[in-house]
């Protein structure tokens, strides 16, 4: 979020210099502390990609805040070396206010995946085929930002081909976790029998939500803490007797659907269409338009991330610092699989930090186009531009209205330069 300074305090400084012979204008430094701490929300901007893949992902929590909760932590531990968690879910049980929500946000990604497996037919989804850029629209932009493979003899020119509904929208996978306390991390050799699950998925079942194909253990009692060891003294069973409202065939259906997108094993598209059509003739109700269906599916997906969001405040979440590998759980895995920056002195280890909403959901930012029917995107005027992620491009381009936090981001009130006007503004 951009931060601004009140005109009328650089007002107010100008006129005291004026009147004041001896006065000093402030220096930079003491500008920045001059801000508005609650800007207007309408003038953020797109997150700055990293500079180097080598870089690092900026931490969420600053690194003192960090230091000093286990500083804490750890004094806690001194104090009394053993005892009960009260505070769930540390302690084993399930918070009892984010069941529902978990269950909210499991209906909403379903109908997120309906409401996108209808628009993509109607609206055309471009991918480049060298590259990860994705264009929502009948032709593909001529913004050179291509950086696949020999894309210097192509002047950085996206070559673009037919895309699919994991160009769309991306859900990563991560392990399932069937004792989030008793056994919190999977190991390397593990990494074979373990099963994979949708990181959003995943992150509905810790809370609360009962798949019968991922059961998980639900305890009845909190778990004891003995000098930062977790210790668990009620019996437990290989399989959870507790069976929650949703059935097998609710649970699991777009569930595999989600799994086979991002793992790219339904490669042929037509059987991904064919898995796809089937659950929209049972579960979708027909005769509703084009834009209805778009106004819709943009309701889910603002249910889905705002549901997430609740949902993680409690639960942990965490994301490799190089890679875009996710974990739901109180801590990350220990299968060494990061091929990015520096694993070699990691020993292919993951740098787990804390995540974020983009790294659960990939959003895929595209940039906007204002109207479908004109000409392509130039690449000398992609400054007057704007981006949005896909799912609200897609949206918007079928008839929903453009969503009030996404205007400023999608250049809404930027009109840019025809093409016979590129000369004059470059």
């Amino acid at each position: 979020m951009q931060r601004k300074i009140h005109p009328q305090l650089l007002h107010f400084r100008t006129l005291e210099c004026l009147f004041t012979p001896n006065f000093t204008f402030p220096s930079l430094r003491t500008m920045t502390v001059l801000v508005d701490e609650e800007a207007d929300p309408l003038y953020t901007d797109l997150p700055r990609p990293r500079a180097t893949k080598s870089e690092r992902k900026p931490y969420p929590t600053p690194m003192k805040t960090l230091v000093r909760r286990a500083k804490e932590e750890r004094e806690a531990r001194k104090a009394q070396p053993c005892g009960v968690l009260q505070e769930p879910p540390d302690n084993g049980l399930l918070v009892p206010q984010l069941v529902e929500v978990a269950h909210r946000v499991h209906r909403a990604r379903d109908s997120l995946l309906l409401g996108v497996s209808k628009l993509i037919h109607a609206i055309p989804v471009k991918r480049c085929r060298y590259c990860f850029e994705v264009h929502i629209g009948i032709v593909g932009h001529e913004i050179r930002t291509c950086t696949g493979p020999k894309s210097g003899f192509r002047n950085a020119t996206h070559v673009w081909r037919r895309g699919a509904i994991r160009d769309v929208i991306y859900f990563p996978n991560c392990f399932h976790l069937y004792d989030r306390v008793g056994k919190p991390r999977v190991g390397h050799d593990e990494q074979h029998t373990v099963r994979r699950v949708p990181a959003i998925v995943e992150l509905c079942i810790q809370a609360g939500l009962d798949l019968e194909k991922y059961p998980a253990r639900r305890r009845t009692k909190p778990v004891y803490s003995i000098e930062g060891r977790i210790v668990d003294f009620e019996p437990g069973t290989e399989i959870d007797e507790t069976k929650g409202e949703m059935n097998s065939e609710d649970g699991s259906s777009f569930l595999e659907i989600g799994s086979e997108i991002n793992s790219g094993k339904a490669g042929n598209e037509s059987n991904l269409e064919h898995v796809i059509n089937s659950q929209v003739l049972l579960r979708h109700n027909e005769g509703k338009s084009l834009r209805e269906i778009s106004i819709m599916t943009l309701e889910s997906w603002f249910q889905m991330i705002s549901g997430a969001k609740e949902i993680m405040q409690k639960y942990g979440v965490w994301t490799c610092g190089y890679c875009p590998e996710v974990q739901v759980g109180p801590k990350g895995h220990k299968v060494r699989m990061c091929k990015a920056s520096k694993h070699q002195s990691r020993n292919g280890l993951h740098a787990w930090q804390e995540a974020t909403i983009d790294d659960l959901v990939g959003p895929n930012y595209v940039w906007h186009v204002s109207d479908s029917a004109g000409p392509p995107l130039v690449n000398n005027l992609k400054r007057y531009y704007g981006k949005a992620p896909a799912v609200v491009e897609l949206c918007v381009q079928a008839g929903a209205p453009i969503p009030d936090q996404y205007r400023s981001m999608m250049r809404v009130d930027v009109v840019p330069p025809g093409r016979d006007e590129v000369d004059l503004v470059t």
